[in-house]
């Protein structure tokens, strides 16, 4: 199994959206999200003028495909594209019964059938998109795996409570199911004597989906595992603490196929960082990290928009800007099921809606729920949970002006439009999905 021994684990990788189709777009192209158009949202569509990186690996010899969830939810074909910018896919062996709520895709059998149909000593490039951990999950799966209540750390911004704990166990469960199927296309590589000349990279689309992570600019939302393989191509066995954004790895796989990059790609290749002998702290440059989002669900009352934020994270804090504070952040509470539609549905949920009136819930309520000021600002050494928004504290006066500042002039640079005043249009674009 893929792990730090064997390649580099990254401590600090970012989506740069923790929002799906906006990430996928990101991670395809090298592109600041913002930049993406219509790609910027969720349940939409990414239009040809964006290349992505299997396209320009297969104009170069490379075999491409993908199985799972490759670029979406969205429409690809409504921007003209004549299939998923991940490539073509491979979903079409299944397992029968399905082993979990999600699981119903043979991702190891699909990669087998991807390579079978290679030519001899043809380059090959495929995205494993494991529909786990995504919801829904089987109540209870987690238990019945022989997982415990109390080996789970609950977040900060969740109830400590069984059912929350419960639930924090079936996404574990649903990660298990991922790893497994990682595990048997790690050895089919190696079985083929190709696994040592393969880069491989496992990360996730966005955080926790739970309340406040997913859809959120909080570590809950954005942090996610990254871990890369590259046989004796890097030194292994190192842990790096550099800040990474997520799109940076479409360069990174660019630069290891020595294929051109195309010109505004605003991400940076890791390969440098990749190659390097050093832990800890790798790029001098890497001190920092951006992310945000624009709409995820038709949440909000009586409105197609989402809520707009920005953020820059740092070693000590995390500086965001909510746009549109009159909004909400989580969705609006209609009384119907789709109430916080922001917020993925599922034991936890249920679980923080029924009891918001408790005084151990409350306060974890409003803040996954309530409408949040413009700006926030978080001491990570006081506060790592990011529960305690300092942002009007004149002690952090001098910290906030600056991060604000560094995040409008890189916002600039990249033409992103909440900087340039031509944001109205995120709240136009088509919108896909059911809801």
């Amino acid at each position: 199994m893929l792990s730090a021994r064997e390649g580099v684990l990254f401590t600090k990788a970012y989506a740069v959206a923790p929002t799906c189709t906006a990430f996928r777009g990101s991670l395809l192209t090298g592109q600041w999200f913002a930049r993406l158009e219509e790609g910027a949202n969720l349940w939409s569509t990414l239009r040809p003028k964006f290349d992505v990186y299997p396209d320009l690996l297969e104009k170069n010899g490379y075999r491409v495909g993908y199985t799972g969830k490759g670029w979406g939810p969205g429409d690809w074909a409504a921007s003209g594209r004549t299939r998923n910018p991940a490539g073509p896919e491979f979903n079409g062996k299944k397992i029968d019964p399905p082993t979990s709520a999600m699981s119903k895709i043979d991702y190891a059998a699909n990669f087998q059938e991807f390579l079978t149909g290679r030519s001899p000593e043809q380059p090959f490039c495929f995205w494993y998109g494991g529909i786990e951990p995504h919801r829904a999950y089987e109540v209870g799966s987690g238990l019945k795996s022989g997982k415990r209540l109390a080996d789970f750390r609950v977040p900060w911004c969740l109830p400590d409570a069984p059912e929350v704990r419960s639930d924090l166990l079936d996404y574990a469960a649903e990660i298990d199911w991922f790893d497994t199927q990682l595990g048997r296309m790690i050895q089919m590589l190696e079985a083929a004597g190709e696994l040592d000349n393969t880069l491989i990279a496992v990360t996730g689309d966005n955080g926790l989906p739970f309340p406040r992570c997913k859809a959120n600019l909080y570590d809950c939302g954005t942090n996610v595992p990254l871990a890369v393989r590259w046989g004796k191509q890097i030194p292994a066995g190192r842990t790096v603490t550099d800040f990474v954004s997520l799109s940076d790895l479409a360069p990174t796989f660019l630069d290891a196929a020595s294929v051109k990059r195309p010109p505004g790609m605003t991400a940076r290749s890791l390969v440098p960082v990749l190659q390097s002998s050093k832990s800890g702290g790798v790029d001098p440059l890497r001190k920092q990290v951006f992310t945000g989002r624009e709409r995820h669900t038709q949440a909000q009352a009586n409105s197609p928009g989402g809520y707009p934020m920005r953020a820059i994270r740092t070693a000590d804090h995390p500086y965001i800007r909510n746009y549109l504070p009159e909004r909400d952040p989580a969705g609006s509470a209609t009384g119907d099921p789709s109430t916080f539609r922001d917020i993925d549905a599922g034991e936890t949920k249920t679980y923080l809606l029924s009891h918001r009136s408790d005084p151990a819930v409350a306060n974890l309520f409003e803040l996954a729920t309530g409408r949040r000021p413009a700006e926030e600002l978080y001491d990570l050494r006081s506060d790592p949970g990011e529960m305690r928004n300092v942002s009007a504290n004149p002690s952090f006066a001098a910290a906030k002006k600056r991060l604000a500042a560094e995040l409008d002039r890189q916002l600039k640079e990249w033409g992103d439009p909440r900087a340039t005043g031509s944001a109205e249009a995120f709240d136009t674009y088509k919108y896909f999905g059911k809801f």
